[in-house]
């Protein structure tokens, strides 16, 4: 029998990164979206207070950290599978009553970028398009299962339109 050594493991590693690189990164992309019968701003300011997402928000239980730029976030997500997962992003991008955007990761290896986007229709509505992009060559071997999070996120989608709604 042979034996496994640091060296055995190190060729396959590079072997792998190598076929990886060579047929390309996976990526994975979750896109929903929403119509909410409140303004942007009333929508904004329940996905911007981070406190407030145990009350409501199935998907993503709790969310630790400031809401500014460049801090960092632990966010406890339970998907629809039952699976509880912890993710360690940080906010990458805030536009007042538009767009928050977290994620982080090592571009090329594993990164992905979550974005919660409002834009107002017609008659004071608000679309929300609720977004993540996963991508580098570990992506096709991480358990993220599209169908899983599209329904996770569309469930907080729900959950979101419920809660502002309800304050009308």
């Amino acid at each position: 029998m042979k034996k496994i050594t640091n060296k055995s493991i190190f060729h396959l590693f590079c072997s792998t990164l190598f076929l990886s690189l060579l047929t390309g990164c996976s990526n994975i992309s979750i896109r929903t979206a929403v119509e909410i019968d409140a303004p942007k701003e009333e929508v904004y300011s329940v996905l911007a207070d981070l406190e407030s997402y145990p009350k409501w928000n199935p998907y993503h239980r709790r969310v630790e950290g400031a809401f500014e730029e460049g801090a960092k976030l632990k966010i406890f997500v339970l998907r629809p599978d039952g699976k509880e997962v912890e993710v360690p992003p940080h906010m990458m991008h805030i536009i007042e009553n538009e767009e928050i955007t977290w994620g982080g990761g090592i571009k090329g290896i594993f990164y992905g970028v979550h974005t919660f986007k409002l834009q107002s229709t017609e008659h004071g509505k608000t679309m929300l398009r609720h977004n993540e992009d996963f991508s580098g060559f570990a992506v096709g071997f991480a358990d993220l299962p599209p169908d899983v999070i599209a329904d996770g996120y569309h469930q907080m989608n729900m959950a979101l339109k419920a809660i502002v709604e309800s304050k009308k």
